[in-house]
């Protein structure tokens, strides 16, 4: 449901009010969207499981079961901080998909869909 007129422009009033006061928060707000925290979460994950396989490969040399239990509990652990935030991405999305499609009708949403594909279609004839 789109805003009134008198709507947007009490919100554009409070966004300018915001900027005024406080720039650094009118920044982060601005800057940060429903995905940073899991997307964050989802590079640690990443980046832990790499630094746990190296520590295991490092300790190979020293000794099998402390490789074992410091770099395969280091990969470990982050594997499941990465699964954790990836379901948080897909929770979001799933959600965000939901709404739209709840506001906008299913049938709305199928025969949007099939228009962009037909839009592409006709576009990609018109090139050859």
């Amino acid at each position: 449901m789109p805003l009134s007129e008198d709507e947007a422009r009490i919100l554009h009033e409070i966004e300018n009010q915001l900027y005024a006061s406080d720039p650094g928060l009118a920044k982060q707000v601005r800057s940060t969207t429903v995905y940073t925290a899991a997307r964050r979460g989802v590079a640690l994950g990443v980046l832990g499981v790499i630094v746990g396989l190296a520590i295991a490969i490092e300790l190979l040399h020293v000794h099998v079961f402390l490789s074992f239990v410091v770099g395969f509990g280091i990969m470990f652990l982050s594997a499941w901080y990465l699964e954790r935030n990836l379901r948080k991405l897909g929770r979001v999305s799933l959600q965000q998909v939901t709404q739209s499609v709840q506001a906008s009708g299913l049938r709305e949403y199928f025969n949007s869909a099939s228009e962009r594909a037909r839009e592409r279609m006709r576009r990609d004839d018109d090139t050859n």
